[in-house]
């Protein structure tokens, strides 16, 4: 698969990419960035980034791109090359879960031809016009209108009992009929980050007066919104409306807002700010969390400020350390929602998203500006609900500040502050709060952060050695050995490398840390003088031998003088190995040295006192 996907084409749909040298080279689709870090080695079928570490192939960066696991991945580049996959493994379960959407897909198309189309939509396309829904926005959210039928959707689309009920689009009556779950309804169906349908939410029309219509007579009244009940295809908690949409927007600014419902989503979009989402039908909740810190690392509440304040708990403070994500606010003025303020004033709510404010100083602000501080008991109930929000926070560096913060607001004096707010201190905010969990993990990647920020080696000529074993392999492969490696994690790559029949196979079979180490080794081309790569290479394997034997001679040294091996056998060896690292510089014998050196370097390897040469040249002396 990986072979029959033209990477730098697949790339190139989530960032630009210019050629240079032998490798392509744009801004990462994963951090943001303003100077191109991000390398792609078109032969070799890898990618990596030099500013996040990201790395891979064509199977993990759609795996990291559109959040799909690894079959599905693999499905979505079969399908881009045309290749039919044969798959026996799970295939009952994937089968009816294909089934599910497909039915789902076919509903969606159903209820968007009636919205733009059927007479008896014309109420719903009068309602969408009236919020600002042109037919462009109609058609890029795929709105629908559910007839006022009992059943015409199930009998368009021939839907089974089974169907109807699993993807929650109907279910049985009492007279043993399929009805239609949505009636009367104008839709917002729901997708996965991938861009299949997986439930749709409905709203009611309202009257003329304002109020949600009562389609079914007088029997009950029915609720302004009605979403799609979990489904093996839709779980609500783990879902969020137009992430679909928004993830390139999201991965490119590294910020998603979060509104409360659809339309202020849409709303968002249409004031140009095209990386909102909602939740459906749940409070923001940990597995949001988990969701949003893959695509971005800050999550901006765009909701009304009476909700914002409830969902300003101390459990998001251990979600933002937990994840490693800041939350901020956007205040919206007036009170107004995302959906009301990008029609009355779209640069308002741009301007509320673009200043944010982090989530303690939300709080701290809203609870000054609702007291009375012209007198002492209006500051000092003022201290008391800001130091209460305050202590909630886990690190006492953000506490602090804010801490300050109120003591101006309210001429009270710090330490008194101080005082009032360790007695109120949360036993979470008093123990430093959780851990941020450091290990957060790129969906399906499973890479830890530190693994993924860490440098992968130190030792620049090992660096410069592998970097050949990757693309000059001619020039190192009848010379290099594992021992030349001081660096631990360079040689568990020339290992890799070396029991390997191609690239792939060594990146395959290494771990992750191996294998992203020779995905940036392949998007780095060799620096060799063109005249004589070959003496170039000498060269860097002089300076291999040298550092290694050195290092190993003075291990040995250390070893005979506490009595581990014989000093005079030490002695004859480091006279004969201090020789072949002096004769390196006389190019006419540094082969030879180099050759002696790492042969000597293998015997101390295999255990022999002497070090004796065991394949390249003769023993010491």
């Amino acid at each position: 698969m990986r072979a029959s996907t033209d990477i730098v084409a697949l790339v190139s749909e989530h960032t630009a990419l210019r050629q240079q040298g032998r490798r392509w080279v744009g801004l990462c689709p994963f951090h943001a960035e303003s100077t191109p870090s991000f390398s792609v080695n078109a032969e070799e079928g890898f990618y990596y980034c030099f500013g996040c570490h990201e790395s891979g192939d064509a199977i993990t960066f759609v795996r990291a791109t559109e959040r799909l696991d690894f079959a599905e991945s693999v499905r979505l580049l079969a399908d881009r090359a045309g290749i039919v996959l044969h798959e026996t493994e799970g295939a009952t379960d994937r089968r009816r879960r294909s089934e599910l959407i497909e039915a789902m897909t076919k509903a969606v198309a159903w209820y968007h031809e009636r919205l733009l189309s059927a007479p008896d939509a014309g109420r719903a396309r009068d309602y969408l016009r009236s919020r600002g829904y042109d037919g462009a926005v109609v058609r890029r959210f795929q709105l629908g209108w559910a007839p006022d039928d009992w059943d015409a959707m199930a009998r368009a689309l021939a839907l089974t009992p089974q169907v109807a009920t699993e993807t929650g689009l109907g279910f049985v009556n009492r007279a043993g009929r399929i009805q239609d779950a949505l009636r009367a309804r104008v839709l917002f169906p729901i997708f996965d980050p991938s861009g299949r349908p997986i439930a749709i939410g409905g709203r009611l029309l309202p009257e003329a007066g304002g109020a949600s219509a009562r389609p079914h007579g007088n029997r009950r009244t029915e609720p302004k919104y009605k979403n799609s009940p979990e489904t093996p295809i839709y779980s609500k908690r783990r879902t969020l409306y137009g992430l679909n949409w928004a993830k390139h927007d999201v991965v490119a600014s590294g910020e998603v807002v979060v509104c409360e419902g659809y339309t202020d989503v849409i709303g968002c979009f249409i004031a140009g700010i095209e990386r909102a989402v909602a939740t459906c039908g749940t409070a923001l909740g940990e597995e949001h969390f988990r969701l949003l810190r893959n695509f971005g690392r800050r999550i901006v509440l765009a909701y009304d400020a009476d909700q914002a304040g409830q969902s300003a708990t101390a459990r998001v403070y251990e979600w933002e350390r937990r994840h490693d994500v800041d939350v901020r606010v956007a205040q919206l003025p007036g009170g107004a929602d995302p959906a009301d303020l990008a029609r009355a004033d779209p640069d308002a709510l741009r301007k509320a998203v673009a200043g944010s404010v982090p989530f303690l100083q939300f709080r701290v602000d809203r609870v000054l500006a609702v007291h009375d501080l012209s007198t002492p008991e209006g500051r000092a109930r003022a201290a008391e609900a800001a130091l209460a929000a305050i202590s909630q926070h886990p690190d006492p560096l953000v506490r602090d500040p804010y801490l300050m913060r109120v003591a101006d607001a309210t001429r009270l004096e710090p330490e008194l502050l101080r005082a009032r707010a360790a007695s109120l201190q949360t036993p979470s905010a008093a123990m430093g709060g959780e851990r941020p969990e450091r290990s957060h993990r790129l969906a399906g990647h499973g890479v830890p952060a530190e693994a993924r920020a860490r440098r992968p080696a130190v030792n620049r000529p090992g660096l410069a050695a592998l970097r050949l074993a990757v693309h000059r392999p001619e020039l190192v492969a009848d010379r290099l050995e594992e021992v030349l490696f001081v660096d631990e994690l360079q040689r568990r790559a020339f290992v890799a490398l070396a029991g390997a029949e191609s690239l792939q196979d060594a990146v395959d079979g290494a771990d992750e840390e191996v294998a992203s180490l020779l995905r940036r080794l392949a998007v780095e081309e060799p620096d060799l003088p063109e005249s004589a790569p070959g003496d170039a290479a000498g060269t860097l394997i002089a300076r291999l031998a040298r550092e290694a034997a050195s290092r190993a001679l003075a291990g040995r040294v250390s070893a005979a003088r506490i009595g581990q091996l014989e000093l005079a056998d030490v002695n004859v060896e480091t006279a004969s190995v201090r020789r072949w690292i002096a004769e390196l510089d006389d190019p006419a014998r540094s082969r030879e040295a180099a050759d002696r050196l790492v042969a000597w370097l293998l015997g101390v390897q295999e255990g022999p006192a002497r070090g004796a040469p065991r394949t390249r040249t003769t023993e010491p002396g």
